[in-house]
């Protein structure tokens, strides 16, 4: 029998998310460091839940449901996973989670007032899924747990003038070495990584092939990160370490590969090209076109030709 999907279980506050575990009210109301977390209570009918604040997470082992990718894995060590605000995470079951050794959990409002606030928008990983999380070596464990203990020991002493610039410095400095460790993982997967670009192409051509653009327009980056099992901001992220373009970059060059094919080979005109390939104006696709060979498409034809 079908289990019935459940809503995902909203944690607004930080006083929420300490309610919900069993764990004393936090010190601070807007940030809060937790040992040892357990995983989701066994009462709560649903495990996926939407935070209202950050959350980065380190845990020692990774297993049970939280697979990396196709399920290949660089280390067992562990990792850090990392969680924004409306963002839904969780587990389709309680069976196989694991436990988080370091949780450390920020209320947007901690920011307020520091540049952070608007820079911890750009640290694409707060989008990545469970299945994209950062593995680390033991000497990046090292680094990352040290700049734990040294937030804890903050947050965990006398309150004063301080205090916020030590953390919030503290938390810059692990999201930067999050992004190098990131970089490192993308590049050290070249397995994984060849076979995702084989399979990005697989996707592309399978849909001109499939002339699903003249049903659904032009291929999204949303439509190819789903056909591979990835979040949008993880595949371009990958992407541009290892061919430095991203997602859309890759479709655009599809597009024009598709487009210099039909110019060529067939009489259709441009905007029966530009139809063809999913757009909803011949102008963009001239565009396009030219923004890429610096030709326009009857160019490109007369030159061919």
């Amino acid at each position: 029998m079908k289990k019935e999907k459940l809503s995902p279980f909203k944690v607004e506050t930080l006083s929420d998310a300490h309610r919900v575990f069993g764990l004393p009210q936090p010190k601070h109301p807007l940030i809060s460091m937790v040992k040892g977390a357990p995983s989701w209570p066994e009462n709560q009918q649903s495990s996926y839940h939407v935070l209202g604040f950050y959350k980065i997470s380190y845990k020692p082992k990774l297993g049970g449901k939280l697979k990396y990718g196709q399920g290949y894995y660089d280390f067992d060590d562990g990792g850090l996973l990392f969680a924004s605000p409306g963002q839904v995470i969780g587990h389709a079951d309680h069976e196989g989670t694991v436990c988080s050794e370091y949780t450390l959990l920020i209320h947007p409002d901690f920011f307020l007032g520091y540049p952070m606030a608007k820079k911890i928008s750009q640290y694409g990983f707060f989008s990545y899924a469970a299945n994209e999380t950062l593995h680390l070596s033991e000497s990046e464990k090292e680094t990352i747990i040290s700049i734990f203990k040294i937030m804890e020991d903050e947050l965990d002493s006398r309150i004063d003038d301080f205090s916020q610039d030590v953390v919030i410095s503290q938390i810059e400095l692990m999201l930067n070495y999050a992004n190098r460790f990131y970089k490192r993982q993308f590049i050290t997967r070249k397995v994984v990584s060849h076979d995702l670009l084989q399979r990005l192409e697989a996707v592309l051509s399978g849909y001109f092939s499939n002339e699903d653009s003249l049903s659904k327009g032009i291929p999204t980056v949303q439509f190819i990160a789903d056909s591979l099992n990835l979040t949008p901001s993880y595949l371009s992220d990958m992407l541009r370490t290892l061919t430095g373009q991203n997602a859309q970059q890759h479709i655009h060059d599809k597009l024009i590969e598709k487009a210099k094919e039909k110019l060529s080979t067939t009489s259709l005109s441009v905007s029966e090209v530009a139809y063809a390939l999913g757009f909803e104006h011949s102008q963009s696709f001239s565009k396009l076109f030219k923004t890429k060979t610096k030709l326009s498409p009857l160019e490109f034809r007369r030159s061919f030709n």
